[in-house]
């Protein structure tokens, strides 16, 4: 007899997620950064890469719709007043095949134009203030900018590393103090482990799960809604942060349930997105439903709305409808359900295909 929910898809017979695995071009190098010495012997190597980060911002220069985050070497970092730095984190090393692999980075002569030479170590530096537009220690065209504002123009090495900075230096601002005593907590692992002074008490980053769901109706319909006034034109998956013992899918089961009154049939996982605003892991979900008919909450969703494909793509296109950035999973989520790329208004339109 078969074991409830136990899965008839013999082990060995694994696949990717339906929404693709991407996979890693940053070595964490968790090993290294338990040394004692680490960030002080890093300094002294001219390889070492440093991104200067403040309020959640990161110099970047702009050569036509390609962005690149500025890296500045040891002897930058000399420079800076030491009351300047609030942080200094090793997010890791360069992943040699990987990053090559990613177009942007090469071994020759990456380290002088800035760039992530392969097996270089990066560190990130959290600044009190950015740097002053025009400052010496940064390229005369760099200008601070958020992961909102440039993620969707940067390649997927930078991207990666400004999102690992983002969230560890978010952590590491927002826990200076021990939890349990109140006491201060200096800084361990070159940045990875916090530790109260008082108790002893080793203090971890942690990441906060958030299921993200493609609502599927009987009809085949998706179900998009949103916060704000309640004939706002933004429009997206529902999602929640997942309550303590509670599994993934009964958080799907419950969020909709209160969101949208809307009673699951089916859940399936397609992937997973790290998402620091401020520290989350946002799991993608699709789930399907026997009911039709969804009431928002008035709360956390004001309005929402079933689609079927034409449906969705005319709205989009008429500005009455506007969707979630490429840069997120909910996005990925939407079009897994349209089955291929959503048009925005401004986008290129596809050249129709003609027979032979």
């Amino acid at each position: 007899m078969r074991s409830p929910g136990l899965s008839l898809t013999p082990a060995a017979l694994l696949s990717d997620t339906i929404l693709g695995s991407v996979p890693a071009f940053m070595d964490r190098a968790s090993t290294e950064r338990s040394a004692p010495a680490t960030l002080a012997s890093l300094r002294q190597d001219p390889a070492t890469r440093y991104l200067l980060m403040s309020q959640r911002a990161v110099p970047v220069r702009a050569d036509g719709l390609r962005q690149s985050v500025v890296f500045v070497d040891a002897a930058t970092v000399a420079a800076l007043d030491p009351a300047e730095v609030r942080h200094e984190i090793l997010l890791g090393r360069v992943a040699a095949t990987e990053a090559a692999a990613d177009g942007g980075v090469n071994d020759d002569g990456a380290a002088a134009a800035g760039q992530l030479p392969v097996g270089a170590a990066v560190v990130a530096l959290g600044l009190a203030s950015p740097l002053a537009t025009g400052d010496e220690r940064l390229p005369s065209d760099a200008v601070w900018r958020g992961y909102r504002e440039t993620g969707a123009w940067l390649g997927a090495l930078e991207s990666e590393v400004f999102l690992e900075a983002q969230a560890i230096l978010g952590w590491n601002e927002t826990h200076g103090f021990c939890p349990r005593c109140g006491s201060p907590t200096g800084v361990e692992q070159s940045g990875w482990v916090r530790r109260c002074v008082a108790e002893g008490t080793e203090i971890f980053p942690r990441m906060d799960p958030a299921i993200i769901v493609s609502l599927i109706g009987p009809d085949g319909r998706i179900l998009l809604g949103g916060g704000g006034p309640a004939d706002g034109k933004g429009h997206s998956v529902l999602a929640g942060f997942v309550d303590p013992g509670e599994s993934l899918e009964q958080a799907v089961v419950r969020e909709l349930s209160e969101e949208v009154a809307v009673t699951v049939d089916s859940v399936q996982y397609l992937g997973s997105q790290a998402w620091p605003f401020p520290q989350s892991l946002m799991l993608g979900f699709t789930a399907t439903t026997l009911t039709g008919v969804a009431r928002p909450d008035g709360v956390e969703v004001t309005h929402a709305r079933w689609f079927d494909r034409h449906e969705l793509q005319d709205a989009v296109l008429a500005g009455e409808v506007v969707l979630p950035g490429r840069l997120s999973i909910a996005r990925d989520l939407i079009e897994h359900w349209y089955g291929g790329l959503i048009l925005d208004p401004g986008d290129p339109v596809p050249a129709a295909r003609t027979s032979a």
